[in-house]
């Protein structure tokens, strides 16, 4: 099993691999992925169209630089950055916007720089927990949608992305809710409303792991690079 830390993990890996300074976290949130890449020295610019989680992740990560816009926009010029990361991001994009947000990337790519996209799958234990709250079915498949079809226009290539499966410690239905809640503070009282359906659903899909209990969540990951021709 995997976890949050293995996603960095695979992240920190390619860019070693391509050779990667000069990051883009695209949907940077307050900023979790940017404080990790500025630990392993990497010079990373934070881009989030939400003021609020900005500001966060500009006090959160000093070494950073961070700027509210849009991922269809991008305020940059061509080849500003070796590598454009999209964590769990691609699908809070608007679906209109999606295919705009992956070209954004690409433009703004160096020669022989990667865009890495981490997106979650509409299965698993720990979606099976979440639906009732909020239901990312089709939001999550409009995402891979975008990305099938930028291949198939020819505007990037890369190998077959890899399936992993994120393992989160999850010892309660409390700590479940306050997880769903640190990503948006509307769930929470969502939650709430649906304790009973959320403790049936938890009891069913939790499972023990090495620590303790856990929800399961896969992940797909891909390395695209701008098609020159």
């Amino acid at each position: 099993m995997s976890n949050p830390a293995d996603t960095r993990a695979r992240i920190v890996a390619i860019l070693q691999e391509i050779g990667a300074r000069e990051v883009l976290d695209i949907g940077c949130g307050h900023g979790a992925l940017a404080k990790s890449l500025c630990r392993d020295g990497f010079h990373v610019t934070g881009l989030d169209p939400s003021a609020e989680a900005i500001a966060a992740a500009t006090t959160r990560v000093p070494g950073a630089t961070f700027v509210t816009a849009g991922a269809e926009a991008l305020p940059f010029a061509p080849a500003s950055f070796d590598a454009a990361i999209f964590l769990n991001a691609l699908h809070h994009v608007p679906v209109p916007d999606m295919q705009a947000a992956l070209k954004e990337a690409l433009r703004v790519l160096r020669p022989n720089g990667e865009m890495i996209i981490v997106e979650p799958l509409a299965e698993g234990s720990f979606f099976e927990v979440m639906r009732p709250v909020e239901d990312e079915t089709e939001i999550r498949e409009a995402a891979q949608r975008a990305i099938d079809d930028i291949l198939a226009q020819s505007q990037a290539t890369g190998p077959a992305p890899v399936i992993y499966e994120r393992a989160t410690p999850m010892p309660d239905l409390e700590a479940f809710i306050d997880y769903l809640s640190a990503v948006d503070p509307a769930r929470r009282a969502l939650a709430e409303g649906l304790r009973h359906d959320l403790a049936r659903l938890f009891a069913q899909n939790v499972v023990n792991g090495p620590t303790g209990q856990q929800l399961v969540q896969p992940l797909k990951i891909w390395r695209l690079r701008g098609n020159p021709g």
